[in-house]
């Protein structure tokens, strides 16, 4: 886990920032807040943070058909600061902070280039924990979303490829642990479902990461994806 993470916030509602502000934990430093489009592009461009927290929905600009202002956000910040770092690639992470639980809405700042998406009724600790998760490389979503980005990004019908060989290389715990951590659960979280220690849990992904020659989280939940594991 990274030890330290600044944020920025993207949120039209100034007592929805102050208050989540404040239940984010000691770890995270807020270095910008934002209120439409335009004002997000301008802070997250100057601050450059390791994760922007971010509505799907923010006034401002006109935006694509079928996109929306977060979308928008994403996008536009993620050129500003490609150009302000001579067309390095930013380091900044995108995270989508929402009440809204539509596919349409999942699927478009994902294609846009966030690593995850959370709901507003996540508590601070959740989010904290998103935070940190993605600031580390990791893609996170809360568990009743992620089967919109599997039916999105998946192989099409028909073309999916046969894992049983794959599988059988992992125990049964081992694969249960996969198929929580590819949903996007937290370790604690598995922990908490499977009844098993947290370190027990980081010892069966490291297990799981291995034996199946990946290095992230990301590219687990892109493998399980692809077989229609989830």
């Amino acid at each position: 886990m990274v030890e330290h993470v600044r944020v920025v916030i993207v949120d039209d509602h100034s007592i929805f920032r102050s208050g989540l502000k404040a239940d984010l934990d000691e770890t995270i430093e807020v270095v910008g807040e934002a209120h439409d489009v335009e004002s997000a592009v301008a802070v997250v461009t100057d601050a450059a943070p390791d994760v922007v927290l971010l509505d799907v929905h923010l006034p401002g600009v006109a935006v694509p058909a079928g996109t929306s202002g977060g979308a928008e956000v994403i996008r536009r910040a993620a050129a500003s600061l490609r150009q302000a770092q001579d067309g390095a690639e930013p380091s900044t992470r995108f995270l989508a902070l929402s009440v809204s639980d539509k596919a349409e809405d999942v699927v478009g700042v994902i294609r846009a280039g966030a690593r995850g998406y959370i709901t507003k009724g996540s508590s601070g600790a959740d989010v904290s924990r998103a935070v940190h998760a993605v600031a580390g490389g990791d893609a996170v979503f809360s568990p009743k979303l992620a089967g919109f980005v599997l039916d999105a990004f998946g192989a099409p019908v028909g073309e999916t490829a046969s894992a049983s060989d794959e599988l059988d290389r992992l125990s049964a715990r081992e694969q249960e642990v996969m198929r929580l951590i590819a949903r996007g659960y937290a370790y604690k979280e598995v922990a908490a479902e499977l009844f098993i220690s947290t370190k027990t849990v980081e010892t069966h992904v490291s297990a799981v990461l291995r034996k199946l020659q990946l290095s992230s989280r990301h590219e687990l939940t892109a493998w399980a994806n692809a077989r229609r594991l989830l």
